[in-house]
């Protein structure tokens, strides 16, 4: 089987939303929970196979300690590591041999992905967007909107020590 079978069999396989961008290039959406989707590519080059995934835009604050988790995380994972670009946006990359790709492994480095994407995804937000994520509750709630995509971050605007304390009108 050649490369470009290999990887196509393999999201097909997966039930993976994809394009075809020309020979060995794949643009692929990966599901998720918390981060939605992950956006992917994986391309085969003359000597590697590299696969890159956009995780979040640059963050507006605390760049060190997204920085610090973003290593230790890398410590972690197969087949791929977090990266920047030159405009600080967060990406996981790899690059594995020609003859290393197979249908499972490409099950794996690809699960890899999700698994840290979406599963890091609110840690990044909490980190590197607390006082957006702030901002945007305190604008929901002025005007009545909903808070159920936020309702992860709500330990970010309770008041300390009153976490899950919740009092009714007979209760003062």
């Amino acid at each position: 089987m050649s490369l470009d079978e290999i990887i196509q069999s393999t999201v097909d396989d997966l039930g993976l939303k994809y394009e075809k961008k020309g020979t060995g290039r794949y643009f692929v959406t990966l599901p998720g929970t918390r981060k939605l989707q992950t956006n992917c590519w994986l391309i085969v080059g003359e000597h590697a196979f590299v696969i890159e995934a956009f995780v979040c835009r640059r963050p507006d604050e605390a760049h060190e300690e997204v920085y610090r988790f973003l290593l230790r995380r890398n410590a972690k994972l197969y087949g791929v590591h977090y990266t920047v670009d030159a405009l600080g946006d967060i990406y996981l990359v790899g690059r594995l041999g020609l003859d290393t790709v197979t249908e499972s492994g490409l099950d794996k480095i690809l699960g890899q992905v999700v698994e840290a994407a979406d599963g890091d995804f609110n840690t990044l937000l909490e980190i590197g967007f607390a006082s957006s994520i702030k901002r945007e509750w305190d604008w929901r709630v002025s005007r009545g909107e909903s808070l159920a995509n936020l309702e992860a971050f709500k330990h970010l605007v309770e008041p300390e020590g009153k976490e899950g304390v919740f009092t009714t009108d007979d209760e003062e």
